[in-house]
């Protein structure tokens, strides 16, 4: 790699000890240059320091004092450092041959480009996209994700079709560059997301401070997916509730807040009645109490959204469609990207 810019490869664990021992190899062997390369542990109580110490001599390990959780923990883990460029990689991701090349090359030729991403494929079926960030992700008009490859729980097999590289709403926590002065500038993930959606939100921040986010589909890794929360698990869809109302007022603008945050009450209301059709009361549950924290947070995040406008230079932002994923995977039977973004 010859920018000399230097890069921080940050790894946040949490008793991943298997992981580390499982996925580490590949990132020590396949990122060359001026590559430093940390695993931030959140407190972990498990082999995992030993396991790194003995076997990873070249691993910086940071230890924080207790688990921050992803967005606070990546915030004090990346106070630490001084880079140009930082790699957030989750603890489940096997990179390949050449993977950190394309994401520095796009970087360093085009400056107004903050954030990026590699394609993202299943570890376990790889000619499958992933479902936490695909080839790049994006928001539909009612402010639920989705990506290139993979469409609310139905993913795509990877047969080249989303394989240029392409401007996107947000990338992927599992595995995003960002500059570290624009990390600065938006001080970091916002820490009360504590995990999920706050890579969507800094996405968001900073397309506010007129910066792109893109994906670089030659750049390849791959990923397990739901290695700290399964994608059933009632702490995931409390969060996942939750954390897209905070995302939404935060950021949306004006015009459009009072139209779409009541629709997102209508559709998590309906969401709320089919778990309780599938017996799934518990996950009923985490749906109210997200809205119940939603509520009494909005001092709070109304803070946040007038400072988050107020320093906005940039009201055009590539974020949303006007498109419903809903209605086009529900109604309309669509279930690829390309059914529905064309």
């Amino acid at each position: 790699m010859s920018s000399g810019k230097k890069i921080s490869i940050v790894i946040l664990n949490w008793n991943g000890s298997g992981f580390l021992k499982r996925f580490l190899p590949s990132v020590v062997s396949c990122s060359k240059g001026n590559v430093e390369i940390v695993v931030a542990d959140n407190g972990s109580t498990d082999e995992s320091r030993s396991m790194v110490e003995n076997n990873f001599p070249t691993v910086v390990y940071l230890q924080l004092d207790k688990n921050y959780g992803f967005a606070e923990g990546y915030n004090r883990a990346l106070a630490n450092l001084h880079s140009d460029y930082f790699v957030l990689l989750n603890s489940d991701v096997e990179v390949t041959p050449g993977w950190l090349e394309p994401l520095v090359e796009m970087m360093e030729q085009d400056s107004s480009i903050g954030i990026c991403q590699p394609k993202v494929l299943s570890l376990d079926r790889r000619d499958e996209f992933e479902y936490a960030g695909a080839s790049g992700g994006f928001i539909d008009r009612y402010g639920y994700p989705f990506c290139r490859g993979r469409i609310l729980d139905k993913v795509e097999k990877d047969l080249g079709q989303y394989d240029q590289a392409m401007q996107v709403s947000w990338a992927t926590g599992a595995c995003m560059m960002v500059r570290s002065g624009l990390w600065q500038a938006c001080k970091g993930f916002d820490p009360d997301f504590w995990a999920h959606m706050e890579e969507i939100d800094l996405c968001w921040r900073a397309q506010h401070l007129g910066y792109k986010v893109y994906c670089a589909p030659t750049s390849v890794v791959y990923h397990i997916g739901g290695g700290t929360l399964n994608y059933n698990n009632p702490l995931k869809i409390h969060l996942n509730f939750r954390n897209n109302l905070y995302l939404l007022f935060k950021n949306l603008p004006g015009s459009q807040l009072a139209t779409k945050i009541p629709m997102r009450m209508v559709l998590d209301g309906l969401a709320a009645f089919v778990f309780i059709f599938k017996g799934e009361f518990n996950s009923f549950g985490r749906v109210f109490t997200a809205h119940l924290k939603f509520y009494g947070n909005l001092p709070s995040l109304l803070k946040k959204r007038r400072n988050i406008l107020n320093t906005s230079k940039n009201r055009s932002i590539h974020l949303t469609t006007n498109k419903s994923v809903v209605w086009n995977y529900f109604v309309l039977k669509r279930r690829k990207f390309s059914e529905i973004i064309y």
